[in-house]
């Protein structure tokens, strides 16, 4: 069955892209869920005007990312955490603490999905850590985390 998607669906296609999908899949996901419309010959103008908006939307937000991207490259973020002796933190810093640290030194507001961190910080030192702010467009940011008074 052969729909235009009105939103971006994982593993099918984005917005304003005709795909041949299963029936069962448009008939009881897709459809109902006002993610699609069946794709007939009148649809194909309403395709390319959804297809020009999404490409004009994704221009816009890779301008503000590469923007962002200025301001954090090469940032050192402080983050002061409670530490027991030894340096071990009690509990961990995960993605969340990460943005509160970046939008208090540098202003800048990020989602923690963006945050790369391949496992929570349990200990005071330095690390440098991946910010992806839109595909293609990352940076890395170097976090010092010092034990709190």
């Amino acid at each position: 069955m052969r729909v235009l998607l009105r939103d971006d669906v994982a593993g099918v296609g984005r917005r304003g892209d005709i795909v041949k999908v299963a029936g069962g899949f448009a008939r009881n996901f897709l459809l109902p869920e006002g993610r699609a419309i069946l794709a007939s010959p009148g649809v194909e103008g309403q395709a390319g005007q959804m297809r020009k908006g999404r490409d004009l939307r994704e221009a816009k937000d890779r301008g503000a990312a590469e923007s962002q991207a200025t301001i954090l490259a090469g940032a050192v973020i402080p983050l002061s955490a409670r530490a027991g002796g030894g340096g071990r933190l009690f509990g961990s810093v995960g993605p969340a603490d990460v943005v509160e640290a970046i939008r208090a030194t540098k202003g800048v507001e990020i989602d923690r999905k963006h945050v790369l961190l391949a496992d929570h910080i349990k200990e005071v030192g330095s690390y440098d850590i991946t910010v992806e702010l839109f595909p293609g467009v990352a940076t890395v940011v170097t976090l010092e985390v010092t034990a709190a008074s």
